[in-house]
């Protein structure tokens, strides 16, 4: 994995929450800081501090710890939800914030645009979080649920195959879903542009101020907190660092976790429809940021990095799944047997959920 740094701006008081400038590290695979071509990729935000004027949480994410041993060296882990070792749930607090972009020359990114086919429409009736898709990977039935559920059992196959209770879900009977006011942001000439990276217009906005953006009205929020996921949503727009395109991410400030992702409309490109936050979701579930960063013998735990460049017949490393007349796109994960995990703990010994066999050795491409 390749890692790169930029240069932290300030951190502004509260009373600035407006034009924040928020510090972010930024961790990044696939491309080059000066790569002038377009290059569909993913990147971190490493853990940062709350924000001042933060309120102490009251609560945190539910998580559990776990660890395996590569080469005689012990690698422990935390990932949210609960072990699966004892049969039980989890049911994730979801918040699902709608980001409408205006540039400075007034192209408007709307998510909300389409109305019952927009792309909040749509996300929410994904499999993402739907429960009503059956996953049948290699002939194994791991389960009727969410998509990012199905692949964490299939990761830990060989203890949930006999704990049928184990599970978690982002909302879910109890917790739900909850979908918040949208919220515009006017982006400045020099944080965002109109680009058409891989044939289709989208807005390019700098990666920095989206998330300071995105922190400060966190901060703020009086309805999100850590015990929960907030997710923010943005139409046919692209993230920039150095180049584009990244088509999310996942990070914590203090114990708030949190996650970007990129809904792009057009059929082929780099992001579309849900696979950037299946990406997401994936990477935030086994590697939360909170309270520790998870590493392994190939360097941070993000499951879905090493797939995001495409598998034979499959763009993007995306399988196609049909629900309430769409065709969804959700990209493939590798199980931690990829990170030096046990070979024998996921379904089938595969290496990723979608049973990919081009992954056969730990830390292959380059990771």
């Amino acid at each position: 994995m390749k890692t790169r740094t930029t240069l932290p701006c300030q951190l502004m008081a509260l009373t600035l929450l407006a034009c924040c400038c928020f510090s972010a590290l930024a961790v990044a695979q696939n491309s080059s800081v000066n790569d002038e071509h377009a290059v569909g990729r993913f990147v971190v935000l490493p853990a940062k501090p709350a924000l001042p004027g933060t309120h102490p949480p009251a609560g945190t994410l539910e998580e559990w710890n776990g660890s395996f041993t590569y080469n005689s060296h012990n690698y422990p882990y935390v990932m949210v939800g609960t072990d699966p070792s004892t049969n039980s749930g989890a049911e994730i607090t979801t918040w699902i914030v709608p980001v409408k972009l205006i540039l400075s020359n007034g192209d408007t990114f709307d998510p909300l645009s389409g109305g019952p086919n927009s792309a909040l429409a749509r996300t929410i009736l994904s499999p993402m979080f739907d429960s009503t898709t059956t996953y049948t990977q290699g002939g194994v039935d791991v389960g009727t649920t969410q998509y990012n559920d199905a692949f964490q059992r299939g990761n830990f196959w060989s203890i949930v195959q006999n704990n049928p209770n184990s599970h978690i879900l982002l909302g879910g009977p109890t917790a739900r879903i909850s979908v918040l006011p949208e919220i515009t942001f006017n982006v400045p000439s020099g944080s965002g542009t109109i680009g058409s990276p891989f044939g289709h217009q989208v807005a390019e906005v700098d990666i920095n101020y989206f998330d300071g953006q995105i922190s400060a009205y966190m901060a703020a929020s009086q309805t999100i907190n850590p015990t929960g996921l907030p997710i923010f949503i943005t139409y046919n727009t692209y993230l920039t660092e150095g180049g584009c395109c990244i088509g999310g991410y996942h990070s914590a400030n203090g114990a708030q976790t949190y996650s970007n992702f990129e809904y792009i409309g057009y059929s082929g490109d780099f992001s579309q429809d849900v696979s950037a936050l299946s990406h997401e979701i994936g990477e935030w579930t086994d590697d939360p940021l909170y309270p520790n960063q998870n590493n392994t013998p190939c360097g941070i735990l993000e499951v879905g990095d090493p797939l995001e460049q495409g598998q034979p017949g499959h763009p993007y490393g995306t399988w196609t799944y049909s629900l309430h007349n769409f065709t969804y796109h959700l990209q493939d994960l590798v199980f931690l047997r990829y990170f030096g995990g046990p070979a024998d703990g996921s379904v089938n010994d595969y290496w990723t959920f979608q049973g990919y066999t081009g992954i056969s050795t730990i830390c292959q491409n380059g990771s």
